[in-house]
């Protein structure tokens, strides 16, 4: 006897149900977060295999490196360790002169935020979606939002975490925005990811505003999702249309975004805090019990 299944149409339309469902559970509820952290999780070793070949190839390449490349690249090394040696007793100088100032003006003593170097293990397939893949998780305390930096500017934020690896948007995606301040003059303005890697949009600023080619734009703190300071792009063009109560500046972007293997992990300054009280606590040691008795 023949017993037939269920009708194909109302598979589908159990399926689009379904899939309506989970998209409104996550949209409007954020109920599938932390199945995607666990997905993310499981697919690490996918990341890490796809960077195999690039790490197998630097160790290759490693092995047939003759003597004189090998002293040029010391004598280089040597020169750069000189010239990063004078930078830090300047920066030394600078630090203890600004840790003064605090101490005067009552603020906070904390000068550098604390951060975390990763790696870029893998990279969105998606051609909409700029979004790179770092080898550091929750395990490490990241968490989404924080700010991304290679050693030029300022790449993008945490959109997502697992235990081992983070999902990082860059500062180039469409959808991405930073508040920035002209280091010049202090003008602030937001610029917009435009997708394109190598160009940004400064918008909002008016066509009376003072602002030049060249000008550094610095990510100015607002909003609380960028610490203050950092590089994020520099103006190359700015174009005014008659009668446009705003002007067209296009910026590029300081980080190398499509470069960059190492980044920076910037942790929030109260997070940071709070994690230094903790390690000073676990160090601290523990009091006599015979004072304690007395």
């Amino acid at each position: 006897m023949f017993v037939q299944g269920p009708v194909p149409g109302f598979r589908l339309f159990l399926i689009v149900l379904v899939s309506a469902a989970l998209v409104v559970a996550d949209a409007r509820f954020e109920k599938l977060s932390p199945v995607r952290s666990v997905i993310a999780t499981g697919l690490a070793p996918v990341y890490w295999l796809g960077n195999a070949p690039y790490e197998f190839s630097d160790w290759v390449a490693g092995l047939f490196v003759n003597k004189d490349d090998l002293q040029q690249e010391n004598e280089d090394l040597k020169a750069r360790l000189m010239i990063l040696e004078r930078r830090a007793l300047k920066y030394a100088a600078l630090a203890s002169e600004n840790n003064e100032l605090r101490r005067l003006m009552n603020s906070s003593e904390v000068l550098d935020d604390r951060v975390i170097v990763g790696e870029v293990v893998g990279v969105s397939p998606d051609p909409f979606s700029h979004e790179v893949i770092i080898n550091k998780g929750q395990r490490d305390g990241l968490s989404v939002g924080q700010a991304v930096l290679d050693a030029h500017g300022l790449m993008g934020q945490v959109v997502q975490t697992s235990q081992l690896t983070s999902r990082v948007l860059l500062v180039s995606d469409s959808s991405h925005a930073v508040p920035v301040e002209v280091i010049r003059n202090g003008l602030r303005a937001i610029l917009l990811g435009t997708g394109d890697p190598d160009s940004l949009d400064l918008v909002h600023v008016p066509d009376t505003a003072d602002i030049r080619e060249g000008d550094l734009l610095v990510s100015s703190g607002l909003g609380g999702l960028f610490p203050r300071g950092y590089p994020v792009a520099e103006v190359t063009r700015i174009t005014k249309e008659p009668g446009e109560p705003f002007v067209s500046i296009e910026a590029t972007p300081k980080a190398e975004l499509n470069q960059s293997r190492l980044v920076l992990v910037v942790f929030p300054p109260e997070k940071a805090a709070v994690e230094e009280v903790e390690s000073e606590t676990e160090d601290a040691p523990a009091p006599d019990s015979q004072e304690g008795a007395n």
